[in-house]
């Protein structure tokens, strides 16, 4: 068995973080790898997500609330001293919206055959407090 959150490390993660890695470059003015460190990831990876070959499989840019959410995510990376569980409280945010509106459905279809996508209502009911 296959859990949402599993998907979403294959899907979501990778999509928030090329959001997160466009806009600290377009915004910004940082250099990939500076981007990098401050993702926590290789500067190749960083290319991967500016030129739109990794990431991508879910579009989040026109959300406006993802998009607010991503800012505000930045603002905490670039801070000093900043609390790490106040960026995972916002990752999970964008986390649940893009699940809720259904952006992760055709992952988890194609990871998990046994799911049956008719029936499946779990990201959509689910309430997630945080």
């Amino acid at each position: 068995m296959i859990i949402p959150c599993e998907i979403a490390t294959k899907s979501v993660l990778p999509a928030i973080k090329a959001a997160m890695a466009k806009e600290l470059i377009r915004a910004h003015g940082l250099k990939q790898s500076q981007v990098a460190e401050i993702l926590g990831v290789s500067q190749s990876a960083v290319s991967k997500y500016v030129c739109e070959i990794r990431g991508h499989g879910i579009e989040i840019d026109n959300i406006e609330e993802i998009r607010f959410l991503v800012n505000d995510m930045i603002v905490l990376l670039t801070k000093e001293g900043f609390r790490r569980v106040e960026f995972l409280r916002l990752f999970c945010q964008a986390c649940v919206i893009i699940r809720k509106k259904g952006l992760m459905c055709g992952f988890c279809g194609k990871t998990d055959p046994k799911v049956k996508m008719e029936k499946c209502d779990f990201c959509f009911a689910a309430t997630f407090d945080f």
